[in-house]
């Protein structure tokens, strides 16, 4: 058996991995929150090849957080299937730093396109820091069209919204920061989508994260359909933590 490939480029982090049963719905389609699972780790790939550890980051006071995702889904990943992911930074827009993805299989064919937009914050005082106050490295730019929608602000109704249900974040939600890990909010979007939706594929997802969610938290979930599109909200103790959008 031939061992998986890895490269890293001066503006770029390259990668083959295979999804695993447990990436998998019971379709044995990819689950969105293993597709945001894998964009948080890659990025982490990339800095860590680079010598940017988290810690070196965190002693540095200059740490991302991830704001914004927008996924394009060509034609969703299954079982058993590699896929070479590569990532680019993509300098920054306004107050985020972007950070691009591609997920092909092995004719070429790219299955999946991700954007990303990140904060920098101080990880001391949580204070927010504009782009330029990053010191570790010069932000790289990707020198490819990345097929995939900006990701957006993700804003619901004021009226006719569902209520969904309540949604308790648990211990094994829990991440190394010690917060609901930003891949799981794909399965939480899952779990309370219609039923009718749950077995389809979506064609693009957007997510939004606001707040930090913490163990023992309860978060009050709102959704609102429009054709082909579901939009959903989470809710907690201090404000909206999360919105998405699904598009099927």
């Amino acid at each position: 058996m031939e061992g998986f490939q890895q490269r890293l480029t001066e503006n770029s982090y390259f990668r083959q991995e295979e999804f695993i049963f447990a990436d998998c719905d019971r379709s044995k389609r990819v689950r969105v929150a293993a597709l945001l699972s894998k964009a948080a780790a890659f990025a982490g790939y990339d800095y860590d090849a680079r010598g940017l550890t988290h810690e070196k980051l965190y002693a540095m006071r200059e740490v991302f957080l991830l704001s914004r995702m927008a996924l394009r889904i060509h034609e969703c990943p299954r079982y058993r299937e590699v896929m070479d992911i590569t990532t680019w930074e993509n300098g920054a827009r306004g107050a985020h730093m972007q950070r691009l993805y591609e997920m092909a299989d092995q004719t070429g064919r790219v299955r999946v396109s991700i954007k990303s937009d990140w904060i920098l914050v101080d990880p001391e005082t949580r204070r927010i820091l504009r782009p330029g106050s990053f010191t570790a490295k010069p932000l790289g730019t990707c020198p490819r069209q990345i097929d995939c929608p900006e990701p957006q602000k993700i804003v619901l109704p004021r009226e006719g919204l569902e209520e969904l249900g309540r949604r308790k974040v648990a211990w094994s939600d829990l991440d190394g920061n010690g917060h609901l890990y930003s891949g799981n909010y794909g399965d939480i979007v899952w779990d309370y989508l219609p039923a009718e939706l749950q077995d389809r594929a979506p064609r693009e997802f957007f997510i939004n994260y606001s707040k930090e969610a913490t163990m023992g938290e309860e978060l009050r979930l709102e959704g609102v359909r429009e054709g082909d599109t579901y939009r959903m909200e989470g809710i907690g103790p201090d404000g909206t933590c999360f919105t998405a959008m699904c598009v099927f």
